[in-house]
């Protein structure tokens, strides 16, 4: 029986399609083994967001070659789709498929088996505008939380970045199979249902989208998102529905409220902001303005004091003043958000913003990088010590000297317990701030 490894970068569409494939290589008779592991093949799943994701994939080309010297390397994901001729020219690559091309993958390294001949098979973006069907998934490498993809594409074009171009056009899949799996993976005991797509907000929004509605999801003016969010939510079962992101460049404050009916729904949303300048948004191509990102964000701790709002920040956009960046600082806090991921501006070759004027030095960008950092690491831990003494839900999932696990709104929680509230729901005590979460007491 051969053996195939897999390693993947990059976001959380890019962990489910992996997961599509290694099903794809088990029904086919190969063993799923870890990347630590020898193997026959070696699929790479790669990223292209920043130069650093270049960078990492070329990494693990090398190191899984080196492991195992005579094993297939196959490249797939969104940098084999750009930079195809790149990872081509690398002698440790047998194999580059992009992102169109995942659902073959399989059969390409059973070629190559065959014939030893190097591969390229990459989709032209004009070519990319069907939503491929990678079947139903049935498992995932978590026990507790399952990842469903729901949508591919992107149509927002915003000026750094190169996921539009990586991922084609916007295409939704087909309620009935994104139910089916949901299903599948409710009846598998998994607790929580991660709703995710290249730009999430957008399924549904493509001309003419091609699945009918309900007379009642007519009656209602349903579209979008909340089409899945409520045929999800009306399935019997014990668990919870979570959003892997919104795009504010898709929804607005009105769309927003209407989602907050949904019981199963978890009060907490990943809602990029990327910067907290209108000059900057504008020159990022985000058809949004801060004050409309906070109208969201107001719906939302209407809803729940402590809805948990996560954010991107990038840092050192082009053209990016003091000011400017005080503002994305000032967001921080106005917004009291959970978490913020920032980033320094990476400079990607095709997007708008790498020919503009004014590009921010790497210094600069280390030094505001650092300090947004350090401001929302004090936001958070303010988030931490304002939600202390309430009660929340918490999914558990590993076990250590204390277990842990999420809160609905997505704070983690670490408390006495044993393996009888593993996978499970519990209600818990927040007591206090604690390592990247805070303790809490199981009631």
């Amino acid at each position: 029986m051969k053996k195939a490894a897999f390693h993947t970068l990059g976001c959380k569409v890019n962990q489910y399609e992996t997961e599509a494939m290694k099903e794809q290589f088990a029904s086919r008779g190969y063993e799923i083994v870890g990347e630590e592991e020898a193997a026959d093949v070696y699929i790479i799943n790669t990223c292209t967001v920043t130069n650093l994701a270049d960078r990492k994939s070329r990494q693990y080309i090398r190191r899984m070659k080196k492991q195992c010297p005579q094993a297939v390397v196959a490249v797939t994901g969104c940098y084999a789709q750009v930079r195809p001729e790149e990872l081509e020219a690398l002698p440790e690559v047998n194999i580059v498929a992009g992102t169109g091309e995942k659902n073959n993958i399989v059969d390409y390294v059973e070629e190559y088996f065959t014939n030893h001949t190097k591969q390229k098979h990459i989709l032209e973006y004009d070519a990319l505008t069907s939503y491929h069907d990678k079947g139903i998934i049935t498992s995932m490498d978590s026990r507790t939380r399952a990842y469903v993809k729901i949508q591919e594409g992107c149509n927002r074009f915003c000026s750094y970045c190169l996921i539009p171009f990586a991922r084609g056009a916007v295409r939704s899949r087909n309620p009935e199979e994104i139910i089916e799996e949901v299903q599948a993976l409710i009846d598998k005991g998994f607790r929580e249902v991660v709703l995710t797509g290249i730009n999430t907000a957008l399924y549904g929004t493509e001309e003419n989208f091609p699945y009918p509605l309900t007379d009642e999801e007519k009656a209602l003016g349903m579209h979008g998102i909340e089409i899945i969010i409520s045929r999800i939510n009306a399935l019997d079962g014990e668990f919870r529905i979570r959003l892997s992101s919104l795009e504010p460049t898709v929804v607005n404050a009105e769309y927003v409220k209407r989602l907050m009916r949904y019981e199963k729904l978890c009060p907490h949303l990943h809602l990029s902001i990327q910067s907290g300048s209108d000059s900057v948004l504008a020159a990022m191509n985000r058809h949004y303005s801060r004050q409309d990102y906070l109208d969201i964000v107001r719906v939302l701790k209407d809803c729940d004091a402590h809805y948990g709002v996560t954010t991107d920040i990038i840092c050192g956009f082009p053209g990016e003043t003091e000011e400017d960046f005080e503002d994305s600082l000032r967001m921080t806090e106005e917004a009291d958000f959970l978490k913020v991921h920032a980033f320094r501006y990476s400079k990607r070759e095709g997007t708008a913003a790498y020919e503009m004027k004014n590009q921010i030095d790497g210094e600069t960008k280390n030094k505001r990088v650092n300090r947004l950092m350090e401001k929302a690491e004090k936001v958070t831990q303010r988030f931490f010590e304002s939600s202390a003494g309430e009660v929340r839900t918490v999914l558990f999932e590993q076990e250590g000297s204390l277990i842990s696990g999420y809160t609905e709104n997505y704070i983690k929680v670490y408390a006495d317990g044993g393996e009888e509230h593993l996978n499970s729901f519990q209600k818990v005590k927040l007591l206090e701030p604690y390592k990247d979460g805070m303790k809490g007491e199981i009631l």
